[in-house]
């Protein structure tokens, strides 16, 4: 079988998960789909914030990821392709951990306790998609009757 299969049907495979998945997938969606939103609204968590990072065209950049998170953030919270809509969050998160916590540990007055503090949401969130990805939707998602009829 080749890669392309098994990672098609690792995407797609039914979910056998519990109900209890539910809870999971309310948090991670409702906080991508409210941090793609702030991104819109507030500059300071979208333009401004990609300014500082220092992002190429920060202006399509903090859209581009708002868009992501919004609508990936929407899917998790129906269940739908969850699988599938985990793992441009997953890199979402990644690159959030990447450009804004890991730099923490080499300013003054930070280092590693600050970045673990500060850090703590994001690697929950990392977990949790992980997580989703192994699992799916669970049982109370738009995934389930979907894949019950494969």
């Amino acid at each position: 079988m080749s890669v392309i299969n098994r990672a098609f049907q690792l995407l797609f495979s039914p979910t056998l998960a519990p109900r209890s998945v539910l809870l999971v997938r309310l948090a991670v969606g409702l906080i991508f789909f409210s941090q793609g939103i702030l991104k819109f609204i507030d500059p300071n968590l979208g333009v401004v914030r990609f300014t500082r990072i220092g992002f190429p065209h920060p202006y399509f950049t903090a859209h581009f990821v708002g868009t992501f998170e919004v609508a990936c953030g929407l899917l998790l919270l129906l269940g739908l392709w969850t699988r599938l809509v985990s793992i441009p969050l997953l890199i979402v998160i990644t690159t959030a951990i990447a450009t804004t916590k890991i730099p923490e540990l080499f300013r003054a007055h930070q280092g590693f306790w600050y970045m673990v503090s500060d850090a703590r949401t994001d690697f929950a969130m990392f977990c949790c998609l992980i997580f989703l990805i192994s699992v799916g939707g669970g049982r109370w998602s738009l995934d389930a009757p979907l894949n019950r009829h494969k």
